[in-house]
């Protein structure tokens, strides 16, 4: 479907200091890893795999069509660069995908009879409520 190592090629790593709590270490190391990816330049999709990305994904494109993906969940810069690649590949084939089409199913007419029956029966269940009519 997709050629994993034509688009990891076109993919740019940026690694940057990770936020929040964590003393001395966190400000001396860039752990955090954040993945570019140019969808309208890329090389490795064809033309209608790009308009379906810029469809599926055009709340989390930035105007230019690029794909910005972020991962500072393990302190090590590594893990960090897997797991972002990883939801990289998921994303992109999560987004690609296309669903199959429903086919409407007839209702039996087991079920319309069942219903039938049922509203006719809390009809007459009801109808017996009613005052009797003395004329």
């Amino acid at each position: 479907m997709i050629d994993k190592e034509a688009l990891l090629q076109e993919v740019k790593f940026k690694a940057i200091r990770s936020s929040g709590a964590g003393g001395q270490h966190v400000n001396k190391v860039s752990s955090k890893i954040e993945l570019t990816f140019n969808v309208l330049k890329s090389i490795a999709l064809s033309d209608r795999q790009k308009e379906r990305l810029q469809q599926k994904l055009q709340h989390r494109l930035t105007k230019d069509g690029v794909l910005i993906l972020q991962c500072d969940e393990s302190r090590s810069q590594h893990k960090n660069k897997d797991l972002v690649i990883k939801r990289f590949f998921d994303v992109i084939s999560k987004s690609l995908a296309v669903p199959k089409k429903r086919i409407p199913t007839k209702i039996p007419k087991s079920v319309i009879r069942k219903r039938l029956k049922y509203k006719r029966n809390l009809s007459e269940k009801k109808s017996r409520r009613r005052k009797p009519d003395l004329d």
